[in-house]
């Protein structure tokens, strides 16, 4: 969901990086919680993969190594993108925008290692809908939904299109359910545990937020 509204909220730019830049110049806030809703969903989306993999691996162990693998490393590709891209915005108030589209055009074919793991995201959606698939884990239009991710646009300030919302709600549709039952079919925790965790959980996030600004 945290996919899906990031998505959303930069849609109505055009997703190549000109553009994308100049929103950021004209809407900055906007296009900040676009790129971090994304980011944010991102790194939860990992969690939620891992859960998976777990379920395909009780009777396809082999599918949920290889697609697990592969959707992982794509993963980890889209935040390292996301760290260029978050550079690339600051650039736009600190020089100007035509400096900053300049410059990031210049280094825009730049080779870097991770640029090898972009491709495995694309085909690791793919493998791990069908092993979700064949192993009962998902029926067949979650699957097909979940391989919708291969849809996905990959790279440095890649905005939103078409296939970006229907990538992103197909991963709704796969998850969504999918985590409810596996919440529900778990040990049910009291509301008292429920209300430290979060307690604890919200603090601790403070303390970090102000230990990362002053590091």
């Amino acid at each position: 969901m945290l996919l899906l509204t990031g998505v959303l909220l930069r849609l109505p730019y055009h997703f190549f990086f000109p553009q994308q830049l100049a929103a950021y110049q004209e809407y900055p806030t906007l296009i900040f919680a676009a790129y971090s809703f994304f980011l944010a969903g991102n790194i939860l989306l990992s969690l939620a993969v891992f859960t998976l993999i777990q379920l395909i691996g009780l009777r396809k162990p082999n599918w949920a190594i290889s697609g697990g693998i592969m959707v992982s490393l794509g993963l980890f590709a889209r935040t390292f993108h996301a760290g260029i891209d978050h550079l690339a915005f600051q650039l736009v108030p600190i020089n100007n925008l035509e400096l900053a589209t300049k410059t990031v055009a210049s280094s825009y074919g730049a080779y870097h290692i991770v640029s090898a793991l972009s491709p495995f995201i694309l085909f690791g959606w793919v493998v791990l809908a069908i092993g979700a698939y064949i192993s009962g884990v998902l029926r067949i239009v979650p699957s097909l939904a979940l391989g919708l991710m291969a849809l996905l646009m990959i790279g440095v300030l890649k905005g939103s299109s078409a296939t970006s919302v229907v990538a992103t709600t197909g991963l709704c549709v796969a998850f969504i359910p999918l985590g409810l039952k596996v919440i529900s079919n778990g040990p049910q925790p009291k509301l008292v545990t429920v209300v430290k965790w979060t307690v604890f959980l919200i603090v601790l996030l403070i303390i970090l937020y102000f230990l990362g600004q002053a590091g």
